[in-house]
């Protein structure tokens, strides 16, 4: 990077971050990106991990956030990501006879019709109205007497932390320059104007100035620290607002759909996560540490307790596998309460050369994406193309349908189990291939991770070699999601992985035991977090965890 001049440096390895980067890489730009830690280590690996509309937003008679959401989420199941991103049902359960049978019905209504928007289908099946029979027969772990019927809808879900790394491959595929571990520490001016970044890699400590015509910031939750190393007044302001999350084995909760339940402040999600449920979330200011947002108590108290209301069989903090915790960048309004604070994007030039791009949602990367770049074209000379990411499949998409038929086949020629080629083909789509010749060549590749048996001991070798992992946090907590799926947080597995990828990241003996031991302080001090009865407290147990142990002379790799 330090070698050549690009038009564009994105700073932000997030989802908008590598939205930025594939837009401008597909329209012919030069284009550079530099994350301070793991891509989508931040809010873009902790969300809800649900591609929708956002129901609730139409009671703010926000149609127009909805119905964009909604395009977004038809293209990226259709055309976009068919490999990634897949259809999801949601029981909407009510406690009236009449009146809220037809307000949610017209609200449910009205969303679906919103998704046919500039003629693309939606992608999704429509809704349908339940009595309380056929409701309680989808959902058995429902109270019979905590509704008196329901509505069902679908949605979408996908894995956060697995799309960004494959928009991230894809951009590294149309020619764009990654680096992780890489964290912005200033800025290159000429007079006003911003003519680069520097940045320093964390791994070697080296520093390095890397010159480009226009910069965007898509920091999410940091885009008010990184505006700062700019000076001056700043044009956006983002608010954090913690949101946390449980998961729990899908044997607790007997439903054969998702539900959604109104909460005093928001809406509450049980999503459906393979063997597992994801309960959440949380909605709450957060003005602490924004690299390790920690989840308290009485954070898994609020969900544990408003879940129940409605559960059969009460859950306790005895059944909660894992628990995760992201912040929201909300854009900052008058509004004391972060629940109130808008959803949607804002692109600024607070200063010539640099761009900034914050707020929205997962679901509209693309659009923010699109926005930002379009800002821009505007500071460069020439005639660029406009935004074609919306005919863009990622890495792995195209030909998806035809590999999946292929499936039984695959499973014959390989000697894995279909259900296993199903799992590589939800997560890799078309680069299935990679992980079969990997096994091919190492037949004790084939077999289950121990400790974490859904994932295949290629997939750990994979995500080393392909993925862009630099370290055993970035594997066991990204690139796959063992670290919330398992009870002991990823620790059985944590040795075996370490001994994989040793070979692939030229890691030593002994550091390969260091990377085990840092790992499991950080499993600790995460465990010790949620046990304590406020922020602050949860704050200070998780700070206390060290960084991951810096490795030299390995760069991540992107193939």
């Amino acid at each position: 990077m330090a070698v050549e001049e690009f038009d564009v440096v994105v700073v932000g390895g997030g989802i908008v971050g590598a939205g930025v980067a594939l837009d401008a890489v597909t329209r012919g730009l030069r284009v550079a990106l530099v994350e301070a830690r793991d891509f989508a280590s931040g809010t873009s690996s902790r969300s809800s991990k649900l591609i929708h509309g956002g129901l609730r937003y139409l009671e703010q008679y926000n149609f127009d956030l909805v119905r964009e959401a909604l395009t977004e989420r038809g293209l990226l199941l259709q055309r976009i990501a068919p490999h990634l991103v897949r259809p999801v049902p949601f029981l909407f359960p009510m406690t009236h006879h009449v009146w809220e049978r037809a307000y949610v019905g017209a609200g449910v209504a009205l969303y679906d019709a919103l998704s046919f928007s500039m003629g693309a289908t939606r992608g999704v099946p429509g809704h349908r109205h339940l009595t309380r029979k056929q409701a309680h027969r989808v959902a058995p772990s429902l109270k019979r007497s905590s509704f008196t019927g329901a509505v069902q809808y679908w949605d979408a879900q996908v894995d956060d932390a697995r799309y960004v790394m494959m928009v991230l491959r894809t951009a590294a595929g149309y020619g764009a320059q990654i680096a992780s571990r890489t964290q912005c520490v200033g800025f290159l001016r000429e007079g006003e104007r911003v003519t680069g970044v520097r940045v320093r890699d964390l791994e070697s400590g080296d520093k390095v100035e890397v010159r480009a015509r226009q910069v965007v910031n898509a920091t999410g939750v940091w885009t008010d620290d990184i505006q700062d190393l700019v000076g001056g007044r700043g044009q956006i302001h983002v608010r954090a607002s913690k949101g946390i999350h449980l998961v729990v084995p899908r044997d607790r909760i007997h439903s054969a759909s998702g539900i959604i339940l109104r909460t005093e402040k928001s809406v509450l999600f049980v999503i459906p996560w393979g063997r597992h449920w994801i309960i959440g979330t949380t909605d709450t200011t957060w003005t602490l540490d924004k690299d390790h947002p920690a989840a308290s108590k009485a954070d898994i108290d609020y969900l544990l307790d408003h879940v129940n209301e409605v559960l059969t069989v009460p859950l306790t903090h005895d059944d909660v596998e894992g628990v995760y915790a992201g912040l929201r960048p909300l854009l900052s309004g008058e509004s004391d309460e972060t629940s109130k604070l808008s959803r949607e994007h804002v692109v600024a030039h607070p200063v010539p050369g640099l761009v900034m791009i914050a707020g929205g949602k997962y679901t509209t990367y693309r659009v923010m994406a699109k926005d930002a770049v379009d800002a821009v074209v505007h500071g460069l000379d020439g005639r660029i193309a406009s935004s074609c990411t919306d005919r863009i499949t990622l890495v792995g998409g195209t030909g998806y349908q035809a590999v999946w038929n292929s499936r039984y086949r695959l499973a014959a020629s390989s000697g894995l189990h279909v259900a296993r080629i199903e799992h590589l083909l939800r997560r890799y789509g078309t680069l299935i291939d990679d992980l079969l010749a990997l096994v091919a060549e190492r037949p004790d590749l084939g077999r289950p991770l121990a400790g974490a048996e859904d994932y295949l001991r290629a997939e750990i070798v994979y995500a080393a070699a392909h993925e862009g992992a630099r370290h055993l946090n970035d594997i066991l907590s990204r690139r796959t999601r063992i670290s919330i799926e398992t009870w002991d947080r990823g620790l059985g597995a944590a040795e075996e992985t370490a001994e994989l990828v040793a070979p692939v990241l030229g890691w030593t003996a002994e550091q390969a035991r260091r990377e085990v031991e840092y790992y499991r302080i950080g499993v600790e001090a995460e465990r010790a977090s949620q046990s304590s009865e406020d922020d602050q407290e949860a704050d200070a147990l998780l700070r206390g965890a060290p960084e991951i142990v810096p490795t030299t002379g390995h760069e991540a790799a992107f193939s």
